[in-house]
């Protein structure tokens, strides 16, 4: 087997450190040497950005917020579903995972980037949740799920008081999209306390269809 060639290295906001790693045509990207996103394994970023978009992708010029640029796959479905009035924000905190997705994994996803809907913030997410600037969806896909973070300080996202910020800053009927890397029916009950509608969680596996490992998208509407 191939061993895994480093390709970059970047420090996150918070000091840990971002290692882009490819082995053949994967590519990886790990946090202090645990692995955080791997090329292999997207179906369950893609089914987050559909379920999401697809209940609003018929209103007229839909706004949307992405969590988290990845490797362009949620960004990327989210595009393919919505239509051509669509616009879409995605908020990332490390320069140098954009640049990764205009460079070495600018082809993964098709581009995404490229797409004159999309644009891309350097900018916590959370400060883009304000309860003034209103959306259609909103998708966060920047830690493992409510209880497993990856950056200190995320847990304003999902406790109660976060929840319902995130409720204020959606349009009526608009939709909140979450990904998990593990089930936790105690979030979902979270979801409704803060006022969300129809709330659960979907298992959605890591390669699309019934393959590869089990996540979760938790899902609920204003």
């Amino acid at each position: 087997m191939l061993p895994w060639e480093t390709l970059e290295k970047a420090l996150t906001p918070d000091g840990s450190e971002l290692t882009l790693a490819r082995r053949g045509q994967d590519y990886s990207i790990r946090i202090d040497n645990r692995e955080l996103m791997t090329s292999r394994t997207h179906g369950s970023e893609e089914q987050l950005a559909q379920a999401a978009c697809a209940p609003i992708r018929r209103r007229q010029a839909p706004r949307v917020l992405i969590g988290g640029l990845g490797m362009g796959y949620t960004l990327r479905a989210a595009l393919d579903t919505l239509g051509p009035e669509a616009s879409l924000v995605v908020a990332e905190l490390t320069p140098q995972v954009l640049e990764w997705n205009r460079t070495h994994l600018a082809e993964l996803a098709g581009r995404p980037l490229d797409d004159s809907r999309a644009r891309v913030e350097l900018v916590d997410v959370g400060n883009l949740l304000d309860g003034k600037t209103k959306w259609d969806a909103v998708m966060l896909d920047v830690d493992n799920g409510p209880e497993s973070l990856v950056r200190d300080g995320n847990d304003r996202l999902y406790d109660l008081a976060g929840l319902a910020r995130i409720h204020r800053s959606l349009t009526p009927g608009g939709m909140l999209a979450i990904w998990s890397a593990g089930n936790d029916p105690r979030f979902v009950n979270r979801m409704r306390t803060a006022g969300f509608k129809n709330s659960r969680s979907e298992c959605a596996r890591a390669r699309g269809g019934k393959k590869g490992p089990r996540h979760f998208v938790f899902l609920g509407n204003t």
